[in-house]
C-alpha cells in the first residue's frame, strides 16, 4: 500500500513535467488517419485512384517554443480594457454635461443613445435577406440536344494527365492517315493544314 501511494502521488502527478512519446519520437499520439479515412484521392494511371500519403515532419519530437508561434502580449496585462473603460466614462460625462447644458437652457435635452439591444434588433431586420421572385425559367430546346454521352476518356478522373495526351495524339495521327488516304498524298507537308505537332 506505501508504494502505490509513492509511486501516485497526487502532488507529484499534478506537477509532473512528463509527456508519453509516441511513435518515432513525437510528442503525444500520432493522429494519422488510416488509409480507410483518407479522402482525397490521386490519379494513378490506367483509370486507378490511391489515396494520398503524406511524408512525416523533419521536426518531430522537437517541442517549438509559444514564441515563435504565437504574438506575444507588448503591453502590460489589462491595460486595453482600462483604456476602453476610461474612454467609456469620459464618453458619459460628456453626455451627462450636454444634457444639464440644454436643461439650464430650457432646451430640450439630447436623445439618448439607443441602446445595444434595439441597435442588434434594427440591424439584423435590415439584414435580412427579402426572398426574391424567381423567374420562370424557360423552356429548353431540346431540338439540338445531343443523347450522346461523353466518351470514356473524357470522363472527370479517369485518367492521367500523360495518358489523355497520348489518346489525344494517336487520334491526330488517325486522322492525318485517313486525310492522307482521301487526298492521295504520302506526307503530311503536302497538306494544306497540319493534322499532328505540339499540342496547344
Amino acid at each position: 500500500m506505501f508504494i502505490a501511494e509513492a509511486a501516485y502521488d497526487a502532488s507529484v502527478m499534478g506537477s509532473s513535467q512528463v509527456r508519453r512519446t509516441g511513435a518515432g519520437g513525437r510528442v503525444g499520439s500520432e493522429r494519422k488517419k488510416t488509409t480507410p479515412e483518407i479522402r482525397r484521392t490521386k490519379r494513378v494511371g490506367g483509370g486507378q485512384t490511391a489515396p494520398v500519403s503524406y511524408k512525416a515532419r523533419k521536426d518531430i519530437g522537437t517541442q517549438r517554443a509559444a514564441a515563435t508561434r504565437v504574438q506575444q502580449p507588448e503591453k502590460e496585462r489589462g491595460s486595453a480594457r482600462e483604456a476602453q473603460l476610461a474612454a467609456a466614462k469620459a464618453e458619459r460625462k460628456k453626455a451627462a454635461q450636454a444634457r444639464i447644458a440644454a436643461k439650464k437652457a430650457g432646451q430640450t435635452a439630447p436623445a439618448a443613445k439607443p441602446k445595444t439591444k434595439e441597435v442588434e434588433k434594427q440591424a439584423s431586420q435590415l439584414l435580412k435577406k427579402k426572398a426574391a421572385e424567381k423567374p420562370k425559367a424557360e423552356p429548353k430546346d431540346t431540338r439540338f440536344a445531343s443523347s450522346r454521352k461523353p466518351e470514356e476518356h473524357m470522363v472527370k478522373g479517369k485518367y492521367t494527365k500523360a495518358e489523355k495526351k497520348t489518346m489525344v495524339r494517336s487520334g491526330k495521327r488517325t486522322l492525318r492517315d485517313i486525310v492522307l488516304k482521301a487526298t492521295g498524298k504520302k506526307k503530311e507537308s503536302e497538306l494544306k493544314h497540319k493534322y499532328t505537332g505540339p499540342d496547344k
